[in-house]
């Protein structure tokens, strides 16, 4: 599979994740974004910045859990909470989010 940014082809394997994550940049993330017919908020960009950070000092992509609790202490439990990551990033959230933040698919219980 394959999305289209910037007049680049930016390659994803069969779950949507990219291949190359060098390949990441925001406009990819709103195209995958868009691709899912969302639009990207200011929280959507917290959520986002917050997991590359994440994943820049651990190494790991968070499951739903480990990002809720970790979301929860750096940004404020309302916009940690399981329920506003549902209704930011529909379906899978955490996997959801990973994708548009370019990381690899989330480790269930990669906790840190």
């Amino acid at each position: 599979m394959s999305i289209e940014v910037n007049e680049k082809v930016i390659v994803t394997d069969h779950d949507g994740f990219l291949v190359d994550a060098q390949q990441w940049e925001p406009a990819v993330a709103e195209a995958m974004a868009g691709i899912d017919g969302i639009v990207l908020t200011e929280l959507h960009w917290q959520v986002i910045r917050f997991l590359r950070d994440y994943y820049e000092e651990y190494q790991v992509a968070p499951d739903l859990r480990t990002l809720s609790k970790a979301l929860g202490h750096a940004l404020g439990t309302d916009k940690g909470s399981k329920e506003q990551l549902t209704a930011l990033f529909s379906g899978a959230p955490a996997k959801t989010a990973c994708r548009y933040a370019g990381l690899p698919k989330p480790i269930k219980g990669a906790c840190v």
